[in-house]
Order: structure tokens, then sequence, then C-alpha cells
């Protein structure tokens, strides 16, 4: 459970249940025959929107084909009872298997894309099954009548009974949602979505998360469309499979609000009746008003609220006055596995983009303990040369061992769990989650337990001193704030070196000054550093030898005081004829 999340799943399951009683008393109410079918539609629609939110809402992943799974639900319950006769009550959680199996066969290739690419290949999905099942003969399957066991068939003479399924489906749905949301799956899904890269340099898997967010999702659809098959007692390809079913799950979640299981709940209970009552009074003359109704509403929502009702409301009624930034000292000292002799070898290690040589056979080593500092001239490679280590780049010839393992070959996600801690030229936080849950990724990403990852983020926090911020969603933290919020999330990785990319980027002096007096304690703690950098006179203290970088080769290496008086250095760095002046 992340921290705090066993209480907002308290705070929350007590609203659920408050919600499910209050829709309870109101299906009592209602006694017209079409108004029930419409309070049975609203818990469904939102359990679908609740499934395509689960992916798309949290990890950022948008499907247009979320009516591949809700079909299949529908139809694996359909096919079930007419040649099985089995009951609804298996048939949809059978459903919800096949729908789960259905995801894993779909998201192999389709996690290769990215954004509106893999939006559009999800498109193809249900179109795909529309045609094979059209092909096969399914184009219309009535359900077997079994009125003799209703409840056994969900084939109820009173339709209350079916809103009453539909409602208790609703909040299966919820519950496995705030799980989610409050645990460590959740926490992946929302970093994935705010910076994939950065979540990935913290050590997740993040093609294993979104792997599990879309078999979720595709069984949470799945049992939306079982239940929506048992309601309409025919399926049509067309009905479940159709453009407007996986519109209906992405307008009612961006309507209520995405990356909430709210958002869902708020967009169906407040669409679904809408559409349905304009199409039973204008459906006659206005055919096709319900998309006409999901049109306006997108294009309302997106020019008002764009990212949902609940957003909006909770960020006007129950935003906290923002206190003045205060950072304190830093006051733990974080622990570091001493060790040595050489921690990380290089050795001709290249990369080439098309015919522009970015690194070219770079070799170096640096022992335990060692701060290096790596400098040179903009477009030397110097932060390629981080890419092609933490492997967010294949290098194209040479290797990189750390403390006897190589690096190259491996997945950014394994070389962070092998203990390599990286921060990037421009930071990469995850805005909208606070200080507190951007630093615990990186614990996370260690392999650590909940109780374990709270403990490592509380103490880089306070090591960095940002223990009093952790509460502030990063957004609203300043640039010195997120550099070391950068830090103290590689640094809950426990990692065994860190790669600094110009951490003290867009600083002033005073803000250096800071930043250098964490990292000198990380030195006295024996943390083994490899800092880009172009702030010369904050290297020139904290560096314990440089290693220079020209057009993708080493050009120099050693103390800082040679280096920097090295002529080919100056030459690189301030040009021929400022070496010349220099001479005469």
């Amino acid at each position: 459970m992340r921290v705090g999340g066993a209480a907002r799943l308290r705070r929350d399951s007590v609203a659920l249940a408050v919600v499910a009683g209050t829709y309870l008393v109101l299906a009592l109410s209602v006694h017209n025959a079409y108004y029930q079918l419409m309070l049975t539609l609203v818990p469904i629609w939102a359990v679908m929107g609740l499934g395509w939110n689960l992916i798309s809402g949290m990890s950022g992943l948008v499907s247009f084909g979320h009516a591949a799974f809700f079909g299949i639900g529908a139809y694996v319950v359909t096919l079930a009872l007419v040649y099985w006769h089995l009951t609804p009550w298996l048939g949809i959680p059978f459903g919800m298997v096949v729908g789960g199996l259905a995801a894993v066969l779909i998201g192999l290739p389709t996690f290769r894309l990215r954004g509106h690419y893999f939006a559009l290949s999800m498109l193809a999905y249900p179109l795909a099954v529309l045609y094979v099942l059209e092909y096969l003969g399914f184009q219309e399957v009535p359900l077997p009548m079994h009125r003799a066991h209703p409840a056994l068939f969900l084939q109820f003479n009173d339709p209350f009974y079916a809103t009453l399924v539909a409602l208790g489906l609703f909040v299966a749905a919820m519950l496995a949602g705030l799980l989610v949301e409050n645990t460590r799956f959740g926490l992946a899904l929302l970093a994935i979505k705010q910076n994939e890269l950065a979540a990935e340099a913290a050590g997740l898997n993040t093609w294993q998360w979104k792997m599990r967010g879309l078999v979720a999702s595709g069984a949470i659809a799945a049992a939306a469309g079982g239940l929506y098959a048992c309601v309409l007692l025919v399926v049509t390809p067309d009905s479940v499979f159709g453009m407007l079913v996986s519109a209906q799950a992405l307008v009612v979640t961006l309507f209520g609000g995405v990356g909430t299981v709210w958002g869902p709940a708020i967009g169906a209970a407040v669409l679904i009746p809408l559409a349905e009552t304009l199409n039973a009074r204008l459906g006659n003359i206005l055919p096709g008003i319900q998309g006409v109704v999901y049109g306006v509403a997108i294009i309302v929502i997106m020019l008002a609220a764009p990212e949902g009702l609940f957003w909006e409301i909770r960020d006007r009624l129950f935003r906290r006055p923002q206190a003045a930034p205060v950072i304190h000292e830093a006051r733990t000292a974080i622990t570091v596995e001493r060790s040595s002799g050489t921690l990380l070898e290089v050795t001709g290690l290249s990369k080439t983009f098309g015919g522009l040589r970015a690194v070219q056979e770079v070799a170096f080593a640096v022992a335990a303990g060692e701060i290096l500092g790596i400098i040179g001239p903009n477009g030397a490679g110097k932060t390629t040369l981080f890419n092609l280590l933490n492997g967010v780049l294949p290098a194209d010839a040479g290797g990189a061992r750390l403390a006897g393992q190589e690096l190259r070959g491996r997945k950014v996600h394994q070389v962070a769990r092998l203990g390599v801690g990286r921060t990037f030229q421009v930071v990469r936080s995850f805005p909208r989650l606070p200080l507190l849950d951007n630093v615990i990724v990186g614990a996370y990403g260690a392999g650590l337990d909940d109780h374990e990852a709270a403990a490592a983020a509380a103490t880089a926090l306070d090591a960095v001193g940002l223990a009093d911020r952790a509460a502030r969603p990063a957004s609203e933290l300043t640039n010195k704030e997120l550099r070391l919020m950068e830090l103290a999330r590689a640094l809950a990785g426990r990692p065994r070196i860190l790669l600094l990319d110009e951490t003290l980027a867009g600083l002033g002096r005073e803000e250096c000054d800071d930043v250098l007096a964490v990292l000198r304690q990380l030195r006295e703690a024996g943390m083994t550093i490899v800092i880009i950098e172009h702030t010369m006179h904050a290297m020139l203290r904290l560096a314990d030898r440089f290693l220079v970088l020209d057009h993708g080769r080493v050009l120099a290496e050693g103390s800082p005081h040679d280096v920097v008086e090295d002529p080919a250095v100056i030459e690189a760095y301030l040009g021929s004829k400022f070496l010349a002046r220099q001479n005469a």
C-alpha cells in the first residue's frame, strides 16, 4: 500500500458506500421500465469507463479500441449460454479471463508503438473481430430464455434486480480500481503516464506494468460487456464492437476525469441519462443523437475543464494555500555500501547517428568513492555517453562494466536495478504526484517493499533537505527543488554509482552552493559519482578528476588543475584564436 494509501482507501470506500446506497434508494423509487433500464446502463458504462481509465487514464496510452474487450465479454457470455447453457454468473468471469488473454495478445505487438500510433492501432482490433464474427454468421445472436430460473440466468421480470446486479458489478470494479490507485500498481502507471523515461530510469519495468494494466483493463471491460449482453438479450457485432462503444468509454471518462476511479462514475452518471433521454425523445427526428451528445460533451469539457469535472472541482474547491518554499539543510546521511578498486570501467564505447559519430571509442575508469567530472563543449557527446551507460541508447561498439557486470545490452530498468542512479539534463518529474511519491518511485524501482520504499524515500528527501516539502506536487517546486528531488529519487533506489547530468543547470550561485553541499555529503558517505557540468567553478570544487570530451572523443583526462591548463582543452572550449593570443 502506498504512503497514505490505507487512509485514502478507507475514505473512498466510505464515499463509495454512500454513493451505492443513494443509487439503490433511487432505483427503488423508479417504477418506469425505461428509466429502470437507464439506471442499469449507468453503472455498466461506468465499469466500461473504469476499464478504459485503468490503462488510458492512468498510464496515458490512449485506446480507441476498448470495444474489443467489451465485445469479447458480451459474445463469450452469449455463446457460452447458447451452446453450453452456462449461467452468466460463470460466463462473466470466463469472459473476463478471455478478455485478459486477448489483452496479452493485443499488447505484445501494440506496446511497440507510441502516441497516436498506439491509439490508432487499437482501433483495428474491434473492427477485425467484428468482421470475423459477421463472416462466421454471428450477426445477431439472441440469448435463450430461462424465465424459470431468472436469478440463475439474470433474466428478471422486475428490471430493478438487473439494476442491482449492475450496481454490484460497479462496486466491485470501483473497489478494484481503488486498490490499484492506492498501491504501487497505480503509482507505477501514473509515473509512466507523466514521464516514462524517468520511471524506467528509476528502475520500473514499464513494459511489464503497462501489460498488467492492459490485462486488468481488458478484464474489467469484458465484465461490463458480459452484463450488457444479459441486459440487451440480443447481441450483434455492431452493438458491442462498434465505434460508439469505444467512444462512450472514452467520453464518459474524459468528461468525469481521467486518472481517477471517480471520473468514469461521474461521466456515466451525467452523460448516459442525458444521451438516452434525448435518444428516446428525439431519436426518430435526429438519428444518432447519442453520438451528437458525446461529441458536444467532449468539446465542452475540453474547453471548460480539460482534465475532467473531478479534477476541476477538486482544484477549485480543495486547493491548499501554497506555502513559501523553504529548503532546510540536509540532515540525514545516506548510507553507502563502501567498496574499493574500480567500480565502473568503460572500454571503446561508440555510437553513430547516420554520419555523425556522437561517441567515438570512449574509454575510462571510475574508482569506488570517486567523483569524476565530465566536461566538454556543447555537442561533445556527454549526454549521449550517459544514455549509452544507462541503456537509453544501444551502443554500436565497446562496453561498460559495473563491478564486473556488463551494462551494454541491458534495458534501462535493468541497469537501474544493478545500481546505476541517473538524473537528467532537463528534469524529469511526475508533475501531478506529490514529491514523496516522485521519490518513492525510485525506491519501488529498486525492488523495495512498501514499508522499505517509504523509509528510503523519507531518508533521501531528508538528505537533500526537502523533507518538509514531501506532500507538495512536483509541479509546485522551484528549479532547485526539482533538481534536488531528482537526486533524491536516484538515492532512494540505493545506487552504487550516480550519473548526474548538469544537476546545477539553471541555478544561481547560492543555489549551486546548496546543491554542492549535498553532493559533498554524498562524497563523504562514499558515493561514487560521475557528473556532467558546465559550471567550471563548481566542478573545480567538487571533482577529483576530469574527463574532457570533444566531438565524441576523449580529449584529456587527469586532475582538474592539469586539465584546465591543457592547451587542447582551452582550444576546444575557447577556440584557436584565444589560444594563440594566450601563447603570444
